[in-house]
């Protein structure tokens, strides 16, 4: 599966549902410039794995090469890759060495996908904040990283500083790549206002007092992704550093294509999980002196069905996606349902086929696989972590699909459920810190 990314543009793409290469120019050069450091990933990535330590070095030759501005708009110095099949592509690519740091890179370029968005259509100060962010991505001065999930001992909540800017307190988990974030763009609520409380989008700089990356991660795959807690105590935010969403509990699904546009590409680090194990097991089983029995060999047959299903359910999702996200002349409630539902029909696919792929993979290559130091058992612990990825997770996603299947009306903004239900339980921030990184 190397072809498309070693050949210098000079082999032609397949059809969008091999999701093999990219659909733009922009895309082929992004891969291109990618694949020059597989080879470094790929030969770190157990190690790292096992120290659960995040590879930094690559992320700093990223830097250097101005890959972390990747999907910034190239009026602004990007790269100007938009197209959610091509940033896909080439996580899949990354996944195939090394699926944490394809989660990590995820971020920087889902980042740079909506902030474009907020750069052409947002408000004043949305526009101001996104094209400022961006132009530090492109020079490699903004590491973005994402604050969602509320720890369950915090509620994250901005609150009114008294002259005109926002002190914000709380905490956030499961936040990957903040080893070496800059900047953490964080979904919180506003609290001690005379107004109903608002989802708010706060950009935290790493150095901001109060601020504290806890070291604290040791999960069971994912390990070099440095996912961590994030901890937030009286936080000074600007207001020109926070965009303002809508009241907690308004119904709203435009904001679903954003949603949509943030996470659908992520599917494609699964599928590079799946093509390295199924090419791991089927190259072990090439390398045998003896010929595969019958059962290996209808196994080896399933699983390249399978996994050209996986595929071809991804790049289908992705092209429509990209159609959708690119025409705003319609309903933008009825465009953000469609674009999360084609989202969540290929989350549910690739979350429930992709590690079953893996699974079976371990079954080809025998009781060898069924050790640490194995490369399946990191593919094997690695692919487990998309079924808990939002939007959305795997009852969400239940309740969405069938929501829109049976014309259940539901509030689908998930962030939005989130702090309604924290603001109706009257739970309250509490920065609690465990041991701090040195930062």
């Amino acid at each position: 599966m190397t072809e498309h990314v070693l050949s210098s543009g000079t082999t032609p793409p397949g059809p969008a549902t091999e999701f093999d290469a990219p659909v733009t120019e922009a895309g082929r050069v992004l891969l291109e410039r990618i694949a020059e450091h597989l080879p470094r990933i790929r030969a770190t990535a157990a190690e790292n794995d096992r120290a659960a330590r995040f590879p930094t070095e690559t992320f700093d030759a990223f830097r250097k090469e101005g890959l972390m501005g990747a999907t910034v708009p190239a009026e602004l110095g990007g790269l100007g890759v938009d197209r959610l099949f091509d940033v896909g592509v080439a996580l899949q690519y990354v996944a195939q060495a090394d699926a944490s740091t394809a989660l990590a890179l995820h971020l920087q370029f889902s980042r740079g996908l909506t902030l474009g968005y907020e750069w052409r259509h947002g408000a004043a100060n949305a526009r101001a904040l996104a094209e400022r962010m961006m132009r530090m991505m492109v020079a490699g001065d903004a590491v973005m990283c994402s604050g969602i999930k509320d720890h369950h001992s915090a509620v994250t909540t901005l609150t009114p500083d008294g002259s005109g800017g926002w002190l914000l307190s709380g905490r956030k988990t499961l936040v990957s790549m903040a080893p070496i974030g800059t900047h953490f763009f964080i979904n919180a609520r506003t609290d001690g206002t005379d107004e109903p409380p608002r989802l708010v989008s706060p950009v935290v700089r790493s150095d901001t007092p109060g601020f504290t990356v806890l070291n604290d991660w040791d999960g069971l795959g994912m390990r070099a992704s440095g996912t961590m807690d994030i901890v937030f105590d009286n936080c000074p935010v600007p207001a020109e550093d926070v965009m303002v969403r809508d009241v907690v509990g308004a119904r709203n699904d435009k904001v679903l294509a954003g949603q949509t546009v943030s996470s659908v590409s992520m599917l494609g680090l699964y599928v590079g999980v799946a093509q390295a194990a199924y090419d791991l097991a089927v190259g072990t089983l090439a390398r045998r002196s003896a010929a595969p029995q019958a059962a290996a060999r209808t196994l080896v047959a399933e699983l390249d069905a399978r996994l050209y299903m996986v595929r071809s359910t991804l790049g289908s999702a992705l092209t429509v996606v990209d159609a959708l996200n690119a025409d705003l002349s319609g309903d933008l409630d009825e465009r953000g349902r469609r674009m999360m539902r084609h989202f969540q029909r290929a989350k549910l696919t690739v979350n429930q086929m992709a590690p079953a792929i893996v699974n079976d993979c371990l079954t080809l290559v025998g009781g060898a696989s069924f050790t640490g130091a194995h490369p399946l058992s990191r593919l094997y612990r690695d692919i487990r972590a998309g079924g808990f990825m939002q939007p959305y997770a795997y009852v969400d996603g239940v309740d969405f699909l069938s929501a829109q299947a049976l014309g259940i009306e539901r509030d689908n903004n998930y962030m939005s459920t989130w702090a309604a239900r924290s603001t109706s339980s009257g739970n309250s921030a509490d920065p609690s810190r465990r041991t701090p990184m040195s930062r």
